[in-house]
């Protein structure tokens, strides 16, 4: 009876050891998000990488406040064509076809340059290490951050692509209708709920007046404005965003507005707040309001702000591993506008 003890308690501590040993390692898997991304991807090879990103992207914020939403949408536009792998950032490809940064739906892109000077300082930190399309995702969560939500933890492991197109470019337009918006995100693997939640990123940046002002002179045939705009927020837009043909072209072109008219540099639920009250610039998120499939989430997101900044999280997260390029494809770019 003795020794059954002595053996009974010989497997108990074996078997605390075993779980003492496995659990780390299940933690440390559970931090890779599939595709082949991982949290703390460069924590051996490039340990300083996301300090560097922060803190040139952080300088550059403070000469221009308006940079976190031009990177957010820097990024989102990279990932929702083929897939995060800066292929947005190169200037030309074997094929010599035209790049997808050329393309119109990509039209007042910028956060080329800042880029650029994160990619060189990282190569001299540790050469051909750090991938452009990572770059890209730290940028882009820095964005988030010094517009006001906490800074979320970002998978890497990202390889950059050697092709760009013009002709992959078929970004959904603010005219889209909502239905082709809809299928153009799930292909992409973005739910309905997630694309309401990403919408969130219009409570900063700018929208040129040539991406609306149909909605204040032109809306349709029996109606030449939007009737869901705010007759005292479109009466104001008007002012700023005049008649194309009053204005010589160059200029017209250049004429941009804020999305959020309240708090134009913080990211925050104020989106859905002017969505209710018909002041948003985009038709294309106006019609979120007034779908069935969207209302109700628009409703809750407007009267939650913690709620709709966690999930925000969540869903940048998600986007950046779409369609992405891991292990042996693609390659580490030296200099993010060309292919080595």
């Amino acid at each position: 009876m003795r020794r059954l003890m002595i053996i009974e308690t010989i497997i108990f501590t074996l078997s605390i050891v075993i779980v003492v040993i496995i659990a780390p390692c299940t933690e440390a898997a559970g931090k890779g998000l599939g595709n082949g991304l991982n949290v703390g991807f460069y924590s051996r090879s490039c340990p300083n990488v996301e300090k560097i990103v922060a803190d040139i992207v952080s300088e550059a914020n403070r000469q221009d406040p308006k940079l976190p939403g031009a990177l957010i949408r820097l990024f989102s536009h990279d990932c929702f064509v083929k897939g995060c792998d800066a292929s947005i950032l190169l200037e030309t490809t074997r094929s010599k076809e035209p790049v997808e940064k050329k393309a119109q739906g990509n039209d007042f892109i910028r956060g080329f340059e800042l880029i650029d000077e994160i990619k060189a300082r990282l190569e001299q930190e540790c050469p051909q290490t750090v991938s452009c399309a990572d770059i890209l995702a730290f940028a882009a969560r820095e964005a988030v951050f010094l517009a006001g939500l906490p800074r979320h933890k970002v998978p890497a492991g990202r390889r950059d692509s050697r092709t760009s197109r013009a002709s992959d470019v078929g970004l959904p337009a603010p005219t889209t209708p909502f239905n082709d918006i809809i299928d153009f995100f799930t292909r992409k693997g973005i739910t309905l709920d997630e694309l309401v939640v990403l919408s969130g990123a219009h409570s900063i940046g700018v929208a040129h007046c040539s991406f609306f002002d149909y909605r204040l002179y032109n809306f349709n045939t029996s109606q030449p404005q939007d009737p869901a705009l705010n007759s005292t927020y479109a009466a104001d837009l008007s002012t700023k965003c005049p008649k194309q043909n009053t204005l010589p072209a160059d200029e017209a072109k250049k004429r941009a507005v804020d999305f959020d008219p309240i708090t134009p540099l913080v990211l925050d639920n104020n989106f859905y707040l002017n969505l209710l009250q018909g002041k948003t610039l985009l038709q294309s998120d106006q019609i979120m309001v007034s779908d069935p499939r969207t209302s109700a989430l628009v409703k809750t997101l407007a009267s939650d702000s913690e709620a709709w900044s966690r999930r925000f999280a969540k869903a940048m997260i998600k986007m950046g591993r779409t369609n992405v390029l891991t292990r042996d494809e693609g390659e580490i770019r030296k200099n993010c506008r060309t292919f080595n």
